[in-house]
């Protein structure tokens, strides 16, 4: 079914950057927890027996000193609240090396760090390895997993969290969106009843359609089939209307006060990078053979279904090869050509009047525009290719890729028979042998659709609120040390770099979670209109689907308000976000926590950890992208020439550095082009990090070190950088991120950084030469 309609548009870069890998890592999970086993004790080193002990002993003392206190609570009353940066409370003990902090949180936090490390590697050679070797050893990735990382520590247990708050009792103050999302989540859990129902919801759908030609043969009537307007039918009845071209309204990225139209290239069913190798590809087969068997799991013949769905298949490989690639997609100014609606029909005479079609997909319910309505294009060079292979393309063709789109949108929301065949698929792209617990997916289907009333409940029930002040103080001391960096850069000249530095001090940050989403009324507000029926779940995914489209679009005339909190009400996620339209840094209540935060351990693994994110976002609007947008989240080059060539070069110097890795257990190279971004923002964050954290220290004094662990707070500070990317794949999974991801693989977000900063190798005292301290460096920030 349609996916929301997003407020930025995509391939526009106005859009949201995000520090969690996309598509792979989203189905990571849960580290080993270690086990007590006679086998397992006897695994491990002495150190790491002395550390377990200390945590058990401290927590046996932990519980008699909670015990006691719990009978003196008529006296005096216990504060759990954490501490805030500057008033950290800890257990320190004399030794050779200094401090040592023993609270139970340093101890936690050591045996951690100890089980993910491989310390028969030499840091200086491969610090990766050094700090994650262990972790990689330790791990097995689940059957219904793609890999596993740090991310998915925190979210199996924020899923757990989710699944208890939506299974959990109702209570009087609840609102009614949150009984939406559970009557979602509930419907969605009824296995008996999708089982009951089976696959009629999709055959009526498909009959309502016209019928999908691969199922009907001969019986499918090609005279009452007209693509144009089975988009609009589509869009009726809750299904995107994308699948030959994007229509979409969107913030206007060169006046991002007001929202405009955008065309661009069409979204395809299965990624442009591996459709263009065509169907001698094995992956673009299995893809083939997935369409095969949806088709015969809803009646068709299986030699005609073959025949039928091949042919769609070259149809959909025609698209791919006509849409821009990724890497062409980088320069937004580049994929913005305004015209008026009128003007669209010399670029895609395939419509014979584009304001007809555009109002009876947008309906009158909605809003209409004219022939002068102010549109973009984003690729009209796909629009001019569209028109050439629709010219002679047959009916037929048409009819059965877009029915097919339809098909599989619906999969997840049918029987098991169904979602068995997608599993397949699944399987053979990725690598993962399992389904995902039926759970989870109901837990996802429900936060994907009411993700402010569960963030809401979420952020009540498990989220440390002394974290939002903690997390201002560290943007403040990141965001100084950016303003530093810009002030000692000699390659900008004073013009750019004062654009810069108002660019710099006019993003705005959103922490944690917006006060509004506390407030029933507010949530309430969101969903009016929104119907959600018990126990209609594939009905309920159209109502949503329909309404989320309609509330996005009722909005093209209305001003942006860039601080609108219901743009931030995502709590319960674990990631952190750029917005180059907002000129905005978002880390929501879900990330802090884990590897990434805590107040009950020392600063240099916070700043190490959620530090390099907050750093790393901000870089973000400073990246080959983001550098494209000025301080008020407008497309406007504020670059002057000569400085613009410089930032060029030096990012080359980044693209040819991370072009040359090579993930050597699939033979495949990173792409230097489309991962720059992150890539940028990776090692700027991490600079501004380190330097933040000594800003810290300035105030606050030097903190401890961790019990059983040599290193000094600066050493560790990199160990805790490393470990938010400690990570494992599955081989297929691994290729699929590098051949469509903006990520790098996590290995490579430490070789990087690490080996182009000098105060790692000072820290560790990497002789010149080595891995990690290269003669050559690239740095931009």
């Amino acid at each position: 079914m349609a996916s929301s309609v997003p407020e930025v548009k995509r391939g526009h870069n106005g859009g949201v950057t995000e520090s969690k890998a996309d598509l792979v890592s989203i189905e990571v999970s849960e580290m080993n927890q270690p086990t007590f086993s006679m086998s397992a004790w006897a695994r491990r080193t002495k150190l790491e027996k002395v550390l377990t002990v200390l945590l058990m002993l401290l927590t046996i003392a932990l519980i008699v000193v909670a015990a006691l206190g719990f009978t003196n609570t008529s006296q005096s009353s216990i504060s759990n609240r954490g501490h805030s940066l500057s008033s950290k409370q800890w257990s320190v003990q004399d030794e050779s090396a200094g401090k040592v902090c023993n609270s139970r949180g340093c101890i936690s936090a050591a045996h951690h760090i100890l089980e993910n490390m491989d310390t028969d590697v030499d840091p200086c050679e491969d610090f990766y390895q050094y700090a994650c070797g262990g972790f990689e050893k330790r791990v097995r990735i689940p059957d219904d997993r793609t890999s596993r990382s740090q991310f998915s520590v925190i979210d199996d247990e924020l899923d757990v969290q989710l699944r208890d708050i939506l299974e959990g009792n109702a209570t009087e103050d609840e609102s009614s969106v949150f009984r939406m999302s559970r009557d979602t989540y509930q419907a969605c859990m009824d296995e008996d009843r999708l089982e009951e129902i089976g696959l009629k919801p999709i055959l009526d759908v498909l009959k309502t359609f016209g019928g999908w030609p691969a199922v009907l043969g001969d019986a499918w009537d090609e005279s009452k089939f007209n693509w144009q307007e089975m988009l609009v039918t589509f869009r009726k009845h809750g299904y995107s209307t994308d699948y030959l071209f994007d229509f979409s309204i969107a913030t206007d990225i060169k006046n991002s006060t007001w929202r405009t139209i955008y065309f661009d290239q069409g979204l395809l069913g299965m990624s442009r990078e591996y459709l263009i190798k065509g169907l001698a590809d094995e992956d673009v087969r299995h893809y083939y053979n997935y369409m095969q068997k949806v088709a015969v799991l809803l009646g068709a013949d299986p030699v005609r279904a073959a025949s039928d769905l091949k042919d769609s298949l070259t149809f959909e490989i025609k698209l791919a090869n006509a849409s821009l690639p990724r890497e062409l997609r980088r320069d937004a100014n580049k994929l913005y050509h305004a015209m008026q609606l009128k003007d669209v029909n010399e670029i895609g005479p395939f419509i014979s009047n584009w304001t007809d079609l555009v109002n009876s997909i947008l309906t009158e319910d909605v809003i209409q525009v004219t022939d002068e309505e102010r549109v973009v294009v984003s690729t009209p060079g796909y629009f001019k290719n569209l028109t050439e292979i629709l010219k002679t393309e047959p009916k037929r063709n048409i009819a059965n890729y877009m029915l097919w789109r339809v098909a599989r949108a619906s999969i997840g929301y049918l029987n098991k028979d169904a979602r068995a065949v997608s599993h397949e698929f699944a399987k053979n792209i990725t690598g993962k042998t399992a389904t995902t617990p039926r759970w989870k997916l109901c837990v996802g289907a429900a936060a994907g659709s009411f993700s402010a009333a569960i963030g809401k409940m979420y952020v009540l029930k498990h989220f440390n609120h002394d974290a939002k002040d903690i997390m201002l103080e560290m943007v403040t001391d990141i965001r100084q040390e950016f303003k530093t960096i810009l002030d000692e850069i000699t390659w900008m000249d004073s013009k750019t770099k004062d654009r810069a530095h108002s660019k710099l001090n006019s993003i705005k940050e959103y922490i944690a979670y917006p006060e509004e989403i506390l407030d029933n009324k507010n949530l309430e507000e969101i969903y009016k209109g929104l119907e959600i029926v018990e126990g209609e779940y594939f009905q309920n995914g159209i109502r949503m689907s329909i309404w989320r489209t309609n509330y996005h679009w009722k909005k093209l005339r209305e001003e942006v308000d860039k601080t609108d909190w219901k743009r931030h009400a995502n709590p319960a996620v674990v990631n952190a976000f750029y917005s180059a339209i907002e000129n905005s840094i978002q880390f929501p209540a879900g990330i802090l926590q884990g590897a990434f935060f805590s107040n009950d351990r020392p600063n240099y693994m916070n700043y190490g950890g959620i530090g390099w994110v907050i750093g790393h976002e901000i870089t973000h609007g400073f990246d080959d992208q983001g550098k494209q947008y000025d301080d008020n989240g407008n497309l406007r080059n504020w670059w002057e020439p000569p400085t613009e060539k410089e930032f060029s070069d030096k990012t080359q110097c980044i693209i040819w550095q991370y072009g040359n890795y090579s993930a050597e257990e699939i033979d495949m190279n990173l792409n230097g082009v489309n991962t720059q971004g992150e890539n940028i923002a990776d090692n700027g964050g991490i600079k501004e990090a380190y330097r933040a954290y000594n800003r810290w220290v300035s105030r606050h004094g030097e903190e401890p070190m961790l019990p059983g662990i040599s290193h000094s707070p600066r050493q560790l500070f990199w160990v805790s950088a490393a470990n938010i990317w400690c990570s494992k794949y599955r081989p297929k999974a691994l290729e699929q991120r590098i051949k469509t991801g903006a990520h790098s693989p996590g290995r490579f977000r430490i070789k990087g950084p690490f080996s182009n900063s000098r105060e790692f190798a000072k820290d560790f005292e990497c002789k010149l030469g080595s891995g990690m301290n290269p003669v050559d460096k690239c740095e931009v920030w």
